[in-house]
């Protein structure tokens, strides 16, 4: 029996003695069979209270389970209201994010038209003590599955990018490192490359159900070998040369998948709104 098996029964052995907990949900990537499951994933456990104001200020309950050695919480304040939350990493390096319902609340969420993100990426019920769950509707896994963009998101995503590439230019002729790795991670990488590579891939499967995971977890699963390379040549040091060999590569590779997903979906792309980009970054590198 591994750590994180053997924890989650503890909880549940101790959810189904707790005349508080009415009802134990196991949600996220455990009971998703679109996920990749390790060993370091975590349990994500939903705790119904019939009143959870004592669970949520004391966190004596959080050590029945092993030894924390660390833990963050967020109040209800962060999610309008409808739980709290203690994420905890434990010395045997499980971590469990406990998700603290009121009863009231849970059945509001149940009630909602459209069933909640958390949910819908699957959800297991491990105790319900009063039905509390009858009426939830089934996971449908859609929050996870990649969506065909409409022009104006494809457009706005290749201008951006485009536009944004000019910062990671100046940055590096400043010597501002700091900033040019801001812009080229934060901004190239996880605001337009990501989801133009899911697009991509989501096009060559015709858009049937397809997900790559968190961040592009699962991208070397479905990218060629070869495209996969010069992605990985996007990832740079901190030397200046480095930077901007991975902005030009950054360039290339927006280039090809843009070009060939407005040509799949017969969009428009803005090819000189590129051309004037690069040569912008080209002169900027010459300067002395």
């Amino acid at each position: 029996m591994t750590g994180r098996t053997e924890k989650l029964e503890q909880i549940i052995h101790w959810a189904e003695n707790n005349p508080d907990i009415r009802a134990v949900l196991l949600t996220s990537s455990l009971v998703n069979p679109y996920a990749p499951v390790d060993d370091f994933s975590d349990l994500d456990v939903e705790l119904v209270f019939e009143s959870r104001s004592a669970y949520e200020t004391g966190n004596e309950w959080i050590s029945l389970f092993g030894d924390p050695i660390s833990m963050i919480e967020e109040k209800d304040s962060v999610f309008e209201g409808k739980h709290a939350m203690k994420m905890v990493l434990y010395k045997d390096h499980v971590k469990v994010d406990f998700k603290l319902y009121q009863v009231s609340e849970f059945v509001e969420e149940i009630k909602q038209e459209t069933l909640p993100g958390d949910w819908d990426v699957g959800y297991k019920v491990l105790v319900d003590k009063d039905g509390l769950t009858k009426d939830m509707k089934l996971p449908g896994y859609q929050s996870v599955m990649i969506q065909k963009p409409t022009e104006q998101q494809f457009q706005q995503l290749i201008n951006d990018f485009w536009w944004d590439t000019t910062y990671v230019a100046k940055c590096l002729k400043r010597g501002d490192i700091f900033y040019a790795k801001f812009m080229s991670e934060n901004i190239l990488r996880t605001d337009y490359l990501v989801p133009l590579i899911e697009w991509n891939i989501a096009g060559n499967h015709n858009w049937d159900n397809i997900t790559t995971n968190k961040h592009g977890r699962l991208f070397k699963k479905y990218l060629p070998e070869e495209l996969w390379n010069r992605i990985e040549a996007t990832f740079s040091g901190s030397h200046p040369e480095e930077n901007w060999t991975a902005l030009f590569k950054f360039a290339d590779i927006v280039h090809e998948l843009g070009t060939a997903l407005a040509e799949k979906l017969n969009f428009t792309y803005p090819a000189k709104h590129e051309n004037d980009i690069r040569n912008y970054l080209t002169e900027v590198k010459s300067m002395p």
